[in-house]
């Protein structure tokens, strides 16, 4: 059974299951007569650790140091946002918003016991991204049992939206790495039906589910692999593995890594003279900060998916959330870079927390939870055009759009229409 086919059954077998949870965790309620009963009464005896009449306690969990460090930047732009919200805005709601960040170095165990001191010690409300596939795994079984959100994870495991009732405190945010690995072998079917691809992916579920969304979505097509090499998170190097892939003589590269391994590929692709495949490089690895130690000049015409807007594309100039962004960055985080994609992303991921913060019925964790499984056509600030966040109890995947785009230049240049891959066959 392919991974979209298993999440479409998971979806369907677990839909009267959910609806019956959300209706147990719901503000609504109704009282013996079948009138509805207040917002206030059917709130009582939900929990409201972390959330009072004037503030919000969120934590985030990220890898401020480790071989993934790169992204410790995302919390700057995150909390530049709410810095911004609480200044200008009186936060939301008249909540201001305490955010925390810990650093787990990308280490599972360290990230529950930074999780365990997020929730017992300084009392959350909520955890809003936790970064990392096999890390925010490690999260995901503590929260649920604590009944804890675990909120817009920032990863796109397929698990964080598979099966809401096993896991009802967790919920993703970015689009999923199956869909994008479906949206690059659709690519790839259309405009180059007869690829020869070499794959190169870490070994955990990140790596994992974006190979088998794209291997699910070649079969029966013209689209073959070739060579696959994996590596492990904690290599100090992925240089081996190029040599290998290469060796296969591949005319396309399918780059599924993390930004340190992101870079070490794509200079290795550029070194290798002999070689030159079609690169398509996954998304979390696809920013500036990424590309521009090899040398823009040699990562010319390499593939990628994008969601969100760059700020370093000069075609957002007069958008106004863009302007919004880089304004108030400098206001409230002086110092930092706006065109750096990984401050936009912490914005952005921020925004939506907003979003799901305004509609909240009951300032309880269930009431996050439903607001969060309850998003309707609801636009975050940076997402590309055409995209909104979606979900129903039954479907936790909040984004599942994507747009192609090219690298030209000093920038990503966008092609093709934005592909919504619920409707994608």
């Amino acid at each position: 059974m392919s991974d979209k086919t298993l999440r479409a059954t998971t979806i369907r077998c677990t839909a009267a299951a959910a609806a019956l949870l959300l209706a147990a965790t719901a503000c609504g309620g109704r009282g013996a007569d079948g009138a509805a009963t207040s917002a206030e009464g059917a709130c009582k005896g939900q929990q409201t650790t972390g959330i009072t009449a004037k503030s919000i306690k969120l934590g985030g969990i990220y890898p401020l140091s480790g071989p993934t460090s790169a992204y410790g930047q995302i919390p700057k732009g995150v909390k530049a946002y709410f810095d911004y919200v609480n200044a200008e805005k009186g936060g939301v709601n008249g909540r201001r918003i305490d955010f925390t960040v810990r650093d787990d170095g990308y280490q599972p165990p360290k990230s529950v016991e930074e999780a365990r001191r997020l929730v017992e010690e300084q009392h959350v409300f909520a955890l809003f991204q936790t970064l990392g596939t096999p890390t925010s795994a490690a999260v995901m079984q503590y929260a649920n049992q604590q009944k804890v959100p675990q909120v817009f994870v920032s990863s796109g495991a397929s698990k964080w939206g598979a099966d809401p009732v096993k896991h009802p405190w967790t919920i993703g945010w970015q689009p999923s790495y199956s869909s994008e690995g479906r949206v690059y072998a659709q690519y790839l079917k259309k405009d180059k039906p007869q690829a020869k691809v070499a794959i190169l992916y870490q070994n955990d579920d990140f790596g994992k589910d974006l190979r088998s969304g794209f291997t699910d979505e070649i079969k029966g097509s013209g689209v073959t692999v070739v060579a696959e090499q994996s590596y492990e998170v904690t290599d100090p190097s992925i240089d081996p593995q190029m040599r290998l892939l290469a060796g296969s003589k591949a005319d396309v590269l399918l780059d599924i890594t993390t930004p340190k391994f992101g870079t070490q590929a794509l200079a290795a692709d550029a070194n290798n003279t002999g070689w030159n495949p079609v690169h398509i490089i996954n998304n979390v690895a696809s920013s500036a900060t990424v590309l521009k130690p090899v040398g823009f000049d040699r990562v010319q015409n390499i593939v990628s998916a994008a969601f969100l807007k760059d700020p370093s594309d000069p075609q957002w100039g007069g958008d106004a959330e863009m302007r919004l962004y880089k304004d108030k960055l400098g206001k409230y985080a002086p110092g930092l870079d706006s065109s750096n994609a990984f401050y936009s992303l912490g914005w952005a991921s921020a925004s939506a927390m907003d979003k799901a913060l305004g509609a909240l019925k009951c300032p309880t964790r269930e009431g996050l939870m439903e607001a969060v499984r309850d998003l309707k056509d609801v636009h975050s600030d940076l997402l590309l055009p055409g995209i909104a966040m979606n979900t129903t109890p039954q479907d936790g995947y909040p984004l599942e759009t994507l747009q192609l785009q090219r690298f030209k230049g000093e920038r990503w240049n966008l092609f093709g229409e934005a592909i919504d891959t619920r409707k994608a066959g």
